[in-house]
């Protein structure tokens, strides 16, 4: 189609994705229009067409790890020129009036709107962004590179700073997130301790590669008491496991949008001071900062590359554990 594109769209049957040929959306007030080049493949779209999160605008083309090259601009959209590369995260606008806009946590209004959810997103050829929301990337990474930075990278650096000072971290589930927060983690000299899937022997190998000084199972006991466990495995059982790993005044931070219920348990093993606490959504001043550290830092990514009309079997093998590190969908051609 001349004026149209390719998109893979949730149209609401769960579980499925649909390769659409749409209209190329045109810009409104401060929006932009990219030609998107690369988009992630996030456990959070798994939650969108898995029917997890509730009411996703429908249809709905997911992805919010999206790298582009600015295509159009819309009416007063300045601060982006024609030709430049920028990324699209999750947080797509906010209200900016409420208590939690006027206090720097934009990432609990109650107004906010999410790329991928509510509004469309990167799993296409072309993608719409309000252009306050965007954000500049930095030029030593690849637009496969720096797609996992947009979301996986984010919330893993929210995360870890919800964590503290901790010295000794844990990481349970350890896929695009925690591949990237392991790096940062290690740079600030912490150290590491990778949780995986029982038996994953792939995935505990990575860890240690990328600078754990241990890696094993969730269901193993790490050689020492921990100041800090992230869980980005949405598993909810996993939250009393955290808990029996962390010393007193410990913290465990639940990183998922989404999580199976957390069971029961007893109230010893969160005596002592220790600390249950989720991670929400990002701010623009969470990506303006991890982008300065990706800049500063080389992350390694570790990206499985994949057909925009691959997408399904993409979200598929990430369903099923299949993936090691991170997918991303190539959109476009460099």
């Amino acid at each position: 189609m001349a004026h149209g594109m390719q998109a893979m769209v949730f149209d609401g049957q769960v579980g499925r994705l649909h390769e659409r040929e749409l209209p190329r959306p045109e810009p409104g007030p401060r929006q932009i229009r990219l030609r998107v080049r690369a988009c992630g493949v996030c456990r959070t779209d798994l939650h969108v067409i898995d029917g997890e999160l509730a009411d996703p605008k429908r249809p709905v083309i997911p992805g919010h790890e999206v790298v582009g090259i600015v295509e159009a601009r819309g009416r007063g959209a300045l601060r982006f020129q024609i030709g430049e590369r920028v990324g699209i995260p999750w947080l797509a606008t906010t209200c900016g009036r409420c208590r939690y806009c006027r206090s720097g946590r934009e990432n609990l209004c109650p107004q906010a709107r999410f790329t991928g959810y509510q509004v469309d997103g990167g799993y296409a050829q072309y993608a719409l962004a309000d252009e306050r929301y965007c954000l500049a990337l930095p030029v030593s990474y690849s637009d496969l590179e720096a797609a996992p930075l947009l979301c996986a990278g984010l919330i893993g650096y929210r995360a870890l700073n919800v964590a503290g000072d901790a010295k000794h971290l844990g990481l349970y589930g350890f896929g695009a997130a925690a591949h990237l927060v392991a790096q940062v983690a290690r740079h600030q000299g912490r150290q590491v301790y990778a949780f995986t899937r029982a038996g994953d022997d792939a995935a505990q190998a990575f860890a240690r590669r990328l600078g754990a000084c241990w890696a094993g199972g969730s269901d193993e006991q790490a050689p020492r008491a921990l100041d800090a466990a992230i869980i980005f495995a949405p598993v909810g059982a996993l939250v009393p496991t955290a808990l029996r790993a962390v010393a007193p005044g410990g913290t465990v931070v639940c990183a998922g949008i989404h999580m199976s219920d957390i069971p029961a348990f007893p109230y010893e093993i969160l005596w002592g001071e220790r600390t249950v606490r989720s991670v929400a959504n990002l701010t623009r001043a969470d990506g303006e900062e991890f982008m300065r550290i990706a800049a500063e830092v080389k992350l390694e990514t570790e990206v499985t590359e994949v057909a925009l009309q691959d997408a399904q079997s993409a979200l598929d093998d990430l369903r099923d554990g299949r993936l090691v590190g991170a997918a991303v969908l190539r959109c476009g051609h460099d």
